[in-house]
């Protein structure tokens, strides 16, 4: 039989069809069963021990998108986060009776008590028991609430009077950040980025502290403050800048198991020092790019100028050298920019994720030597530790302050200065700086 045209058309559009199915098909099941063995690789990894080992592989740094609508004053906030109701909650975590409740409770003779009581010695027991409490933990933490609760500060240890005011601007700070974090949403499975998320969260265990590490914002100067609470030096006034990045003297918190980042979260005291956004971005422009620098010039540098400046000479592409302010601001705009974000102007947001952990202390960098003494003060930190005031790195450069910001918008235009306040429009609301005139 031959089959016309029509037919043949036909038989071929239908096996087309059949075959686009197969391929679809095929492809979600490759999916799902990748899926599962990545999960299963996870869990493996998770219940191997319990100790010092890290039971969660640190996530990717990827950056995501902010899930909030632009900011107008006459609309109400698109996303909104619930109050959680307070409730008691066991902690699971420390429960050592828990994971070994089963098997005891089925002894029904002094025999199998016996036998059991030689069992719990075994190597297999022992191994069951760890990722018994491995899997509760893993229970625990996803059952969490976030945000983390937050907590009165302990102000037992601050004798003088004299910071009455300072505590005052404190706890007007706290409550705003807070307001505001219920207004808006966040991550929805904050669990899944744990490792990111604390990952420039500095511990220091003795005076039981977390200290999220924002650049531009006196870090340096804390990271030196960390080191001597931790008795790694008797002065903060003599560590080099090379000591304080690149030493490694200090922990984060991203290196502990999930029992010690939850122990610390909901227990240490957990600071943030920010600054005001422009000023922010402008003391990193000048720090890294208007001063030799062996990294920033060919990673960034290049990259700028080749993709920003047309006409580029071949020096500039080849060192990278000479960046202008202007070419910086069209790469941090880009959604395709020719290299990644960089800690040192990434949104607070992203660094510190603030509306996810609940920092008892929010300091500024406009008032970072009150604030911070104030804060060394309710630690009970040594009482002749005081927070260094010197500039860490071009001391003879004046301080980027208002004025200096100035100088440097002045070469932008007002929609470019408007990208900039949109690009950190988060930072701008939660920490309430003032709206720069653009």
């Amino acid at each position: 039989m031959v089959m016309n045209p029509k037919q043949v058309f036909l038989s071929v559009l239908m096996f087309g069809v059949a075959g686009l199915l197969l391929f679809m098909y095929l492809q979600i099941w490759i999916e799902e069963q990748h899926t599962g063995r990545m999960e299963k690789k996870r869990e493996q990894k998770a219940i191997a021990g319990w100790g010092s080992v890290n039971y969660l592989q640190p996530v990717p740094r990827i950056m995501t998108r902010e899930k909030i609508q632009e900011h107008n004053t006459d609309q109400n906030p698109k996303y909104h986060i619930p109050e959680d109701p307070k409730k008691k909650k066991e902690n699971l975590l420390f429960n050592s009776e828990r994971s070994t409740g089963v098997l005891t409770e089925t002894s029904h003779s002094q025999r199998e008590g016996q036998a059991l009581g030689k069992t719990t010695e075994s190597p297999t027991f022992k191994l069951i028991e760890k990722r018994q409490r491995t899997k509760t933990l893993f229970k625990k933490f996803r059952e969490m609430n976030w945000p983390l609760d937050i907590h009165p500060l302990n102000k037992s240890l601050v004798k003088d009077n004299k910071w009455r005011r300072t505590d005052e601007t404190q706890e007007k700070r706290r409550s705003f950040l807070q307001e505001f974090c219920k207004k808006y949403g966040g991550v929805s499975h904050p669990q899944s980025q744990l490792f990111h998320m604390v990952s420039r969260i500095y511990v220091e265990d003795k005076h039981k502290i977390l200290y999220c590490e924002v650049p531009k914002a006196g870090c340096s100067n804390w990271k030196r403050i960390l080191m001597v609470l931790n008795g790694l030096a008797p002065s903060a006034y003599n560590i080099s800048h090379d000591a304080v990045h690149y030493g490694k003297h200090l922990k984060k918190l991203d290196s502990f198991d999930l029992r010690g980042i939850y122990t610390r979260l909901n227990t240490y005291t957990k600071a943030v020092f920010v600054r005001d956004p422009m000023e922010r971005l402008v003391s990193a422009f000048r720090d890294k790019f208007e001063h030799p620098n062996s990294y920033y010039h060919p990673v960034f540098g290049k990259a700028i100028i080749k993709k920003y400046r047309p006409n580029a000479c071949e020096e500039a592409l080849n060192n990278g050298s000479g960046v202008k302010f202007k070419e910086f601001v069209h790469y941090l705009l880009d959604s395709h920019r020719p290299v990644g974000m960089d800690i040192h102007w990434e949104k607070v947001s992203k660094l510190c994720y603030p509306c996810l952990i609940n920092y008892d202390f929010v300091g500024k960098f406009e008032t970072l030597e009150e604030d911070a003494n104030y804060f060394l003060e309710m630690i009970g930190a040594p009482k002749e530790l005081k927070f260094p005031n010197f500039k860490d790195r071009h001391s003879t450069d004046e301080r980027t302050n208002a004025e200096v910001v100035r100088q440097y918008l002045k070469d932008l235009t007002r929609t470019e200065r408007q990208l900039i306040y949109d690009f950190y429009y988060l930072d701008y609301l939660m920490f309430n700086y003032t709206t720069p005139f653009l």
